[in-house]
Protein backbone atom coordinates (compact mmCIF):
# COMPACT_ATOMS: atom_id res chain seq x y z
CA UNK A 1 0.00 0.00 0.00
CA UNK A 2 1.51 3.39 -1.10
CA UNK A 3 1.80 5.73 1.47
CA UNK A 4 -0.81 8.86 1.87
CA UNK A 5 0.09 12.09 1.03
CA UNK A 6 -2.08 15.23 2.28
CA UNK A 7 -1.97 18.51 1.07
CA UNK A 8 -3.71 21.37 2.73
CA UNK A 9 -3.92 24.58 1.23
CA UNK A 10 -3.54 28.25 3.40
CA UNK A 11 -5.25 30.44 0.67
CA UNK A 12 -7.37 30.99 -2.45
CA UNK A 13 -5.34 29.43 -5.29
CA UNK A 14 -5.72 30.29 -9.07
CA UNK A 15 -3.38 28.31 -11.05
CA UNK A 16 -5.55 27.79 -14.23
CA UNK A 17 -3.48 26.96 -17.38
CA UNK A 18 -0.86 27.79 -15.27
CA UNK A 19 2.88 25.88 -14.01
CA UNK A 20 3.83 23.50 -11.51
CA UNK A 21 7.04 22.98 -10.55
CA UNK A 22 8.67 19.52 -8.89
CA UNK A 23 10.78 20.90 -6.45
CA UNK A 24 11.79 17.74 -4.81
CA UNK A 25 15.58 16.59 -4.51
CA UNK A 26 16.51 13.79 -7.18
CA UNK A 27 20.41 13.19 -7.27
CA UNK A 28 22.18 15.61 -4.96
CA UNK A 29 20.08 18.77 -4.20
CA UNK A 30 20.20 20.95 -7.27
CA UNK A 31 16.21 20.82 -8.13
CA UNK A 32 15.45 22.17 -4.30
CA UNK A 33 18.16 24.92 -4.57
CA UNK A 34 16.87 25.98 -7.99
CA UNK A 35 12.91 26.21 -6.75
CA UNK A 36 14.43 27.41 -3.67
CA UNK A 37 16.56 30.48 -5.18
CA UNK A 38 14.07 30.96 -7.63
CA UNK A 39 11.24 31.36 -4.55
CA UNK A 40 13.56 33.69 -2.72
CA UNK A 41 14.22 35.87 -5.76
CA UNK A 42 10.41 35.81 -7.30
CA UNK A 43 7.31 37.07 -5.75
CA UNK A 44 6.29 33.53 -4.33
CA UNK A 45 4.04 33.12 -0.96
CA UNK A 46 3.55 30.45 0.76
CA UNK A 47 0.56 28.64 -0.22
CA UNK A 48 0.13 25.15 1.21
CA UNK A 49 1.59 22.27 3.22
CA UNK A 50 2.20 18.50 2.11
CA UNK A 51 2.59 16.09 4.03
CA UNK A 52 2.28 12.70 5.41
CA UNK A 53 2.06 10.24 8.68
CA UNK A 54 5.26 8.61 7.12
CA UNK A 55 7.30 11.86 6.60
CA UNK A 56 10.00 12.54 9.23
CA UNK A 57 8.64 14.18 11.68
CA UNK A 58 10.71 17.39 11.59
CA UNK A 59 10.18 21.23 11.59
CA UNK A 60 12.82 23.43 9.75
CA UNK A 61 12.95 26.53 11.52
CA UNK A 62 13.85 29.85 9.03
CA UNK A 63 14.51 33.07 10.36
CA UNK A 64 13.30 32.01 14.00
CA UNK A 65 10.18 30.43 12.69
CA UNK A 66 9.03 26.82 12.12
CA UNK A 67 8.32 25.11 8.85
CA UNK A 68 7.00 21.86 7.70
CA UNK A 69 9.92 20.54 5.53
CA UNK A 70 7.61 20.17 2.15
CA UNK A 71 5.54 23.33 1.43
CA UNK A 72 3.46 24.81 -1.81
CA UNK A 73 4.71 28.57 -2.98
CA UNK A 74 2.60 30.70 -5.48
CA UNK A 75 3.08 33.27 -7.94
CA UNK A 76 0.13 34.31 -8.57
CA UNK A 77 0.53 36.87 -10.95
CA UNK A 78 2.86 34.42 -12.87
CA UNK A 79 0.48 31.57 -12.80
CA UNK A 80 3.04 29.48 -11.01
CA UNK A 81 3.24 27.07 -8.32
CA UNK A 82 6.18 25.18 -6.95
CA UNK A 83 6.36 22.18 -4.53
CA UNK A 84 9.43 22.68 -2.45
CA UNK A 85 10.74 19.73 -0.42
CA UNK A 86 13.78 19.58 2.11
CA UNK A 87 13.05 15.68 2.43
CA UNK A 88 15.30 13.68 0.07
CA UNK A 89 12.18 10.82 -0.06
CA UNK A 90 12.70 7.10 0.09
CA UNK A 91 12.12 5.22 -3.38
CA UNK A 92 8.40 4.17 -1.70
CA UNK A 93 6.94 7.59 -1.61
CA UNK A 94 8.07 8.70 -5.65
CA UNK A 95 4.62 7.09 -6.93
CA UNK A 96 2.42 8.74 -4.37
CA UNK A 97 3.80 11.81 -4.25
CA UNK A 98 3.85 12.26 -8.17
CA UNK A 99 0.16 11.20 -8.52
CA UNK A 100 -0.22 13.65 -5.69
CA UNK A 101 0.89 16.27 -7.77
CA UNK A 102 -1.01 15.25 -11.07
CA UNK A 103 -4.28 15.21 -8.97
CA UNK A 104 -3.70 18.68 -7.16
CA UNK A 105 -2.33 19.99 -11.15
CA UNK A 106 -5.85 18.88 -12.45
CA UNK A 107 -7.60 20.17 -9.25
CA UNK A 108 -6.15 23.72 -10.45
CA UNK A 109 -6.26 23.41 -14.53
CA UNK A 110 -2.23 23.07 -14.57
CA UNK A 111 -1.22 23.33 -18.19
CA UNK A 112 2.29 22.62 -17.73
CA UNK A 113 3.62 20.36 -14.75
CA UNK A 114 7.86 20.81 -14.72
CA UNK A 115 9.91 18.17 -13.05
CA UNK A 116 14.07 18.31 -13.32
CA UNK A 117 16.27 15.23 -12.59
CA UNK A 118 20.06 15.45 -12.97
CA UNK A 119 22.67 13.06 -14.78
CA UNK A 120 26.02 12.90 -13.48
CA UNK A 121 28.83 13.86 -15.66
CA UNK A 122 31.82 13.48 -14.74
CA UNK A 123 33.78 14.74 -18.40
CA UNK A 124 31.74 18.69 -17.82
CA UNK A 125 29.05 18.27 -19.99
CA UNK A 126 26.48 20.97 -19.43
CA UNK A 127 24.30 20.61 -21.85
CA UNK A 128 20.83 20.99 -20.66
CA UNK A 129 17.76 18.78 -22.48
CA UNK A 130 14.17 18.25 -22.16
CA UNK A 131 12.15 15.45 -22.24
CA UNK A 132 7.95 15.81 -22.62
CA UNK A 133 5.24 13.48 -21.98
CA UNK A 134 2.22 15.03 -24.85
CA UNK A 135 3.27 16.42 -28.17
CA UNK A 136 1.90 20.00 -26.34
CA UNK A 137 4.69 19.47 -24.16
CA UNK A 138 7.28 18.43 -26.65
CA UNK A 139 6.56 21.85 -28.78
CA UNK A 140 6.49 23.91 -25.76
CA UNK A 141 10.13 22.53 -25.07
CA UNK A 142 11.12 23.29 -28.78
CA UNK A 143 9.74 26.80 -28.86
CA UNK A 144 11.74 27.44 -25.69
CA UNK A 145 15.01 26.77 -27.22
CA UNK A 146 15.55 23.66 -25.48
CA UNK A 147 16.90 20.05 -27.21
CA UNK A 148 14.53 17.13 -26.85
CA UNK A 149 15.93 13.85 -25.06
CA UNK A 150 16.03 11.43 -27.55
CA UNK A 151 16.76 8.22 -25.63
CA UNK A 152 17.54 7.93 -22.15
CA UNK A 153 15.91 6.72 -18.35
CA UNK A 154 13.87 8.88 -16.04
CA UNK A 155 13.87 7.55 -12.77
CA UNK A 156 12.08 8.28 -9.95
CA UNK A 157 8.91 11.41 -9.07
CA UNK A 158 10.07 12.95 -12.70
CA UNK A 159 10.02 9.15 -14.38
CA UNK A 160 6.57 8.98 -12.55
CA UNK A 161 4.93 11.89 -13.97
CA UNK A 162 5.80 11.67 -17.25
CA UNK A 163 4.28 7.97 -17.50
CA UNK A 164 1.45 9.22 -15.53
CA UNK A 165 0.92 12.34 -18.15
CA UNK A 166 1.15 10.52 -21.02
CA UNK A 167 -1.60 8.36 -20.02
CA UNK A 168 -4.03 10.80 -18.80
CA UNK A 169 -2.92 13.35 -20.99
CA UNK A 170 -1.34 16.04 -18.83
CA UNK A 171 1.47 17.88 -19.89
CA UNK A 172 4.77 17.05 -18.21
CA UNK A 173 8.10 18.44 -18.84
CA UNK A 174 11.11 16.96 -17.40
CA UNK A 175 14.38 18.96 -17.33
CA UNK A 176 17.69 16.95 -17.81
CA UNK A 177 20.46 18.75 -16.40
CA UNK A 178 24.15 17.75 -15.73
CA UNK A 179 26.02 17.54 -12.36
CA UNK A 180 29.54 16.72 -11.15
CA UNK A 181 27.93 15.24 -8.60
CA UNK A 182 30.30 17.57 -6.10
CA UNK A 183 28.52 19.50 -3.61
CA UNK A 184 26.73 22.26 -3.48
CA UNK A 185 26.94 22.40 -7.20
CA UNK A 186 25.82 25.85 -8.06
CA UNK A 187 26.68 25.72 -11.83
CA UNK A 188 24.04 22.86 -12.09
CA UNK A 189 21.56 24.90 -10.16
CA UNK A 190 22.10 27.64 -12.38
CA UNK A 191 21.92 25.88 -15.54
CA UNK A 192 18.74 24.25 -13.92
CA UNK A 193 17.14 27.23 -13.22
CA UNK A 194 17.70 28.95 -16.58
CA UNK A 195 16.04 26.05 -18.20
CA UNK A 196 13.26 26.59 -16.26
CA UNK A 197 13.37 30.16 -16.52
CA UNK A 198 12.93 29.62 -20.67
CA UNK A 199 9.84 27.26 -20.02
CA UNK A 200 8.04 29.71 -17.77
CA UNK A 201 7.33 33.13 -18.33
CA UNK A 202 7.92 35.96 -16.30
CA UNK A 203 10.19 33.70 -14.37
CA UNK A 204 14.28 34.71 -14.05
CA UNK A 205 17.58 34.10 -12.62
CA UNK A 206 19.49 35.95 -10.22
CA UNK A 207 22.69 34.31 -10.11
CA UNK A 208 25.30 36.17 -7.80
CA UNK A 209 21.70 35.80 -5.47
CA UNK A 210 21.01 32.62 -6.56
CA UNK A 211 25.07 30.80 -5.18
CA UNK A 212 23.97 32.58 -1.92
CA UNK A 213 20.53 31.31 -2.13
CA UNK A 214 22.28 28.11 -2.90
CA UNK A 215 24.56 27.89 0.07
CA UNK A 216 21.89 28.18 2.43
CA UNK A 217 19.35 26.20 1.15
CA UNK A 218 22.16 23.43 0.72
CA UNK A 219 22.50 23.61 4.93
CA UNK A 220 19.12 23.40 5.98
CA UNK A 221 18.60 20.81 3.31
CA UNK A 222 21.78 18.97 4.78
CA UNK A 223 20.52 19.31 8.22
CA UNK A 224 17.18 18.10 7.55
CA UNK A 225 18.64 14.81 5.62
CA UNK A 226 20.87 14.50 8.59
CA UNK A 227 18.23 14.98 11.35
CA UNK A 228 16.14 12.46 9.51
CA UNK A 229 18.63 9.87 8.60
CA UNK A 230 18.25 8.30 12.01
CA UNK A 231 14.42 8.33 12.17
CA UNK A 232 13.87 6.47 8.56
CA UNK A 233 14.49 2.89 9.41
CA UNK A 234 11.11 3.21 12.16
CA UNK A 235 9.16 5.72 9.66
CA UNK A 236 9.34 3.70 6.61
CA UNK A 237 8.25 0.07 7.39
Amino acid sequence: MFPKIRIKELMKIDLADGYLVDGFPSVGFSSAIATESMIQTSNFQLAGIIDSDKFPPISVVKEGKPNFPTRIFLNQELKVGIFLSYLTLEQTFHRSVAKSMLNWAKKHSIKFVVSSVAVKSPDGNEEVLAVGSTEVAREKIKESGLKLLEHGTIPGIPGTLLNEGNITGQNVIVVVFHTEGNSPDFKSSANLCSAISQLIPGTSCNIPELQKEAEKAEVVIKETEEESKHLKDSMYR
